[in-house]
């Protein structure tokens, strides 16, 4: 099998970028994405191993069987080329205020096409998605007040500051979009 469970996971398209369920050959490419410093610099801080990466990627296949949403894959559509990874989850934070429950946003993308507008590309499709198929009355973001750049692509597509918080002993500013 080459994609992961059974549950429908929908292809969202934009005019360059196909988000798709993640296959195992893309794999190689997740590890290297979450390996690369300035990749995980205001996610987690450390390049993430082989061993915590595949516990992610399991985690990507997991949250679509349980919740029936989750990440998806960003390909490149002129190259087939692993971007990264966007989408919703509940990740079930330790963090006050308590967004358990509450579909929360998420993108990370190669360094090699940071700067080209294709966050923010992302981000508006997956909310046209997921405004139609989550039904939630909002969404949320956490983003390190100095990954300036997620900010402003959470700004773009409607999210506006909450509050500032803690999580795992750093500040990261709680951003929440209303359909």
């Amino acid at each position: 099998m080459d994609t992961f469970g059974q549950s429908p996971q929908p292809v969202i398209e934009t005019q360059r970028l196909r988000l798709r369920r993640h296959r195992i050959d893309d794999f190689e490419a997740f590890v290297a994405l979450w390996a690369t410093p300035k990749v995980v610099r205001f996610i987690t801080g450390k390049p993430s191993t082989r061993e915590e990466s595949w516990g992610r990627y399991l985690r990507t296949a997991g949250s679509w069987s349980v919740l029936g949403f989750g990440f998806f894959a960003v390909e490149e559509k002129s190259t087939g080329a692993y971007l990264g990874d966007a989408g919703f989850h509940d990740a079930r934070r330790d963090m006050l205020p308590s967004i358990e429950g509450i579909p929360e946003a998420g993108w990370v993308l190669s360094p090699s096409v940071h700067g080209k507008g294709f966050a923010t590309e992302i981000v508006k499709a997956l909310h046209a998605w997921g405004d139609s198929y989550l039904q939630a009355e909002k969404s949320v973001c956490i983003i390190s007040p100095e990954n300036l750049a997620s900010i402003r692509v959470a700004e773009k597509c409607g999210y506006a500051e909450v509050t500032r918080t803690t999580y795992h002993d750093d500040t990261v500013i709680l951003f929440e979009r209303h359909r």
